[in-house]
């Protein structure tokens, strides 16, 4: 059966990775999968490093967003696909990737994943994750310096210059698609709950349908 497609957005910083993390912990891990929209950034190695920086990368058309629809409608139709794996110290591509199988539930996880309508009319469920900004920021910032190897000066102008815009033009409006709009990211425990009631119900009715299947 095709897999179940299951996109989360929200704002940068707003819990969206722990929301996914959470879902993947409450169901049998060899049925479930993971796709950050961060991993499909353009490759911009072409580019000088001080270019590179200048990007704006909160806005769509940072993102290979046809090699990701690409992917999920390989997955559709029960092929595995090699996601990328991006650098964000030097805002390139690697050379390596990571297989994805075309398990039963796919979580797609990113800040755009409900903007773009050729992702969007993928995905069975949609979510997004409205956390407040204030909290969003620091989270980020956080995020950026003890991962991403950032400064705090360039963390701080980079959100004023283009992150919350960005989220004003393009993130926020996108709640509008939501199926599920969930307070507060992976803080949300009775939310997260309920949304992992409903993946682990399509698992066993799929479970329920092969048995049928084969004794049929």
């Amino acid at each position: 059966m095709q897999p179940v497609f299951i996109g989360i957005a929200g704002g940068s910083g707003s819990g969206k990775t722990t929301v996914a993390q959470a879902i993947l912990s409450r169901v049998p891990r060899a049925r479930a999968a993971l796709i950050e929209q961060d991993a499909y950034y353009k490759d911009q190695g072409h580019l000088p490093l001080e270019e590179r920086r200048r990007i704006n990368y909160d806005h769509p058309s940072a993102f290979d967003t046809d090699l990701l629809v690409a992917h999920l409608d390989r997955l559709a139709t029960g092929q595995s696909v090699d996601k990328p794996v991006y650098d964000f110290a030097t805002y390139t591509r690697t050379a390596r990737t990571v297989r994805v199988d075309p398990v039963d539930i796919i979580i797609v996880e990113g800040i755009l994943v409900l903007e773009d309508p050729r992702v969007r009319e993928r995905l069975d469920i949609k979510i997004f994750v409205d956390t407040d900004a204030d909290v969003r920021v620091l989270r980020r910032l956080m995020r950026d310096i003890e991962q991403r190897g950032r400064t705090l000066e360039s963390v701080v102008r980079q959100y004023l210059e283009t992150v919350r815009p960005m989220h004003l033009q393009f993130v926020e409006p996108t709640r509008r698609y939501a199926d599920l709009i969930i307070p507060e990211g992976g803080l949300n425990e009775v939310a997260i709950d309920v949304l992992a009631s409903k993946v682990r119900a399509i698992l066993a009715e799929r479970a329920s349908d092969k048995v049928g299947t084969v004794l049929s």
